[in-house]
């Protein structure tokens, strides 16, 4: 099954980050965000035309994406020794960049 352009583009922005930012545990983010990313597949898909037709607000796409990826296990992060605000501080930048590739490929298509 092929991705879609929203996946990709996630995975490339993810994996920039990833490399740029969390080098000591790259392995273990990009274990934990592929499965993020596959078990999300077809929410992210449903909530990115639910925002683009207006029907989801950016609090309640923010608010489902959080949702998600606390769902998603980070427990090899957790057991690597990653301190609980510093794995916060992982997701929330995540978050903003899931939510900022949404917005990207909303205003590409309009």
């Amino acid at each position: 099954m092929n991705d879609t352009p929203l996946l990709e583009e996630l995975k490339r922005k993810l994996k920039i980050i990833i490399t740029e930012s969390y080098k000591d545990n790259k392995f273990d983010l990009e274990k934990n965000l592929n499965l993020f990313l596959e078990a999300s597949k077809e929410k992210l898909e449903r909530w990115v035309l639910l925002f683009a037709s207006g029907d989801l607000t950016e609090e309640e796409l923010e608010w489902l994406l959080k949702s998600q990826l606390n769902l998603t296990a980070f427990e090899t992060l957790q057991i690597a020794g990653i301190s609980k605000i510093k794995l916060n501080t992982i997701k929330n930048n995540i978050i903003k960049l899931v939510f900022k590739v949404i917005t990207d490929l909303i205003i590409l298509t309009v």
